[in-house]
């Protein structure tokens, strides 16, 4: 069941991320669904490690406060990403 609700946080997140994030993001649905499912476990992680809480969701609990962390991690990854598969111009 924890790995269901991870999806199910990282589906949302990955959406939300990709709402609030300014810019052109390239990649389609499939690459939302993987960084908002990274975004959710390094934001769980993150949000453990920091404030001691389960930022995640680690108990399978979806609340406003793993959405959040979340929602955190992913906007990083989609930062990260960018930076990786950006393209010079020569």
């Amino acid at each position: 069941m924890q790995f269901i609700a991870w999806i199910i946080l990282g589906l949302i997140a990955g959406a939300i991320a990709k709402a609030i994030y300014p810019g052109y993001q390239g990649g389609g649905i499939l690459a939302t669904m993987l960084l908002g499912i990274g975004g959710a476990l390094f934001g769980g992680w993150l949000g453990n490690l920091l404030f001691g809480t389960s930022g995640g969701a680690i108990y399978g609990a979806l609340t406003i406060s793993s959405v959040f962390f979340a929602v955190l991690g992913a906007i990083l990854l989609i930062f990260l990403w960018n930076l990786l598969t950006r393209q010079t111009s020569v």
